[in-house]
Formats: C-alpha cells, sequence, structure tokens
C-alpha cells in the first residue's frame, strides 16, 4: 500500500479522492488540510490526517509520515490565487522533493496553457499555468490534469482526453477525482499534461492511449 498525501482533502474533489483511496486496494489516504474542525472530522473516520497549511510551512506535511506521492486538489475559490494556487502548489512540490516521493499529481485547470487567451479567470489561469511550470522543471516525476469546467453530476467514469482538447466542456468532480486517483498508478502516463472532460471512453483506457 501506498501512502497518498491529498492537498485540499477538505474540498469536494479532495472529499471524493479520500473516498477513493480509502476504498482502494493500492493506496492509503493522508489527508492534508489547515483547520482543526477539518483534522477532527477525518480523525473520527479513522483516515491518516496531518494538519498544515499551504500559505506557511508545508514541509509539517510531510514530517512524520512516510509518503510515496502526493496529489495536489487544493484550490483558494478564486480568493488566494496567487498565494494558494500558485505559491501554495510551488511550496508542496519543493517539500515533496526534499521527501524524495515518487509521483506528484496535479490537478489544474483547462486554459491553463494560455491564461491570456481567457475571457475570465485569467488571474487564476496564470497562477496555475505558473504552478504547472515550476511542477515541469522540478524534476519530479508528474502527472498534471486539466479538466474542463466542473459540475456535481454523478461520475460517470468516462471521459474524453487529449494533450489539447479541440473544445471545451463540463466534467463531473467526480469524475476528475477518479482521473486523479487512477494517475498514481505506475502505469499511467508519466511527466505529462492532459485536458479531460466528460466523454465516452473509461477513464482507465482514455489513461492508457496516451
Amino acid at each position: 500500500m501506498q501512502n497518498i498525501l491529498v492537498a485540499g482533502a477538505h474540498g469536494n474533489i479532495g472529499k471524493k479522492i479520500i473516498s477513493l483511496l480509502t476504498s482502494s486496494q493500492y493506496f492509503t489516504p493522508i489527508a492534508m488540510v489547515r483547520k482543526n474542525k477539518y483534522y477532527e472530522a477525518y480523525k473520527s473516520q479513522n483516515v491518516k490526517v496531518v494538519l498544515a497549511d499551504l500559505t506557511k510551512d508545508v514541509g509539517l506535511a510531510f514530517k512524520d509520515e512516510n509518503i510515496d506521492k502526493v496529489i495536489f486538489a487544493a484550490g483558494s475559490g478564486g480568493k488566494q490565487v496567487v498565494e494558494v494556487d500558485q505559491e501554495g502548489a510551488k511550496n508542496l512540490i519543493i517539500e515533496a522533493k526534499k521527501a524524495n516521493i515518487k509521483k506528484f499529481v496535479m490537478l489544474s485547470s483547462l486554459g491553463a496553457d494560455k491564461p491570456e487567451a481567457a475571457e475570465q479567470l485569467k488571474d487564476y489561469l496564470k497562477a496555475k499555468q505558473n504552478a504547472d511550470n515550476f511542477l515541469k522543471e522540478s524534476g519530479l516525476t508528474y502527472t498534471i490534469v486539466r479538466p474542463g469546467t466542473l459540475n456535481d453530476n454523478l461520475g460517470a467514469g468516462k471521459i474524453e482526453l487529449s494533450i489539447k482538447l479541440e473544445n471545451h466542456g463540463e466534467i463531473s468532480r467526480a469524475d476528475v477525482a477518479q482521473t486523479l486517483v487512477r494517475a498514481l498508478h505506475d502505469d499511467a502516463p508519466k511527466n505529462t499534461t492532459f485536458e479531460i472532460i466528460s466523454g465516452k471512453t473509461l477513464i482507465g483506457e482514455a489513461l492508457n492511449s496516451l
């Protein structure tokens, strides 16, 4: 069983990731949260949890745990895009490198390749682009996942995946979470960036097509 640190474990996608990892035969989740109420909530569910703030000393998340891989699923909700989505991600990447983790899976966003072309959320997409580029240059083994517009539909387990999609679209948070978890596997694509929206291909098959 590999220990997976999940940054943003209290978020909508983060909760789904923790649930998937908890029921996995391959992975054990370690929920990274910044507030005591989230810490206690996961403790009560018998989920391993660490208290650390992306804007402060995230090295605390690696202090007492033997972490194999990381999923970055945190987000500021547009309130602290530089502090959390950019610098917070970079801080975690730095500490992950120090801890010699085997893979870093980054939740990014469709449009992060060209934030200047966006009509909305330019600052957010620029922060995601900077974080993605920092990860690419870090020397860590990585996968960067860029989903389209998120919704709360039930997960279908099927997506459309491409290095560069021709059209924008929506995707459920459940399917994004499943894609991020699937990307943890050793046979999943490494050192690559891809975009996803809802589609007709099973997630595992879509990843294998790269």
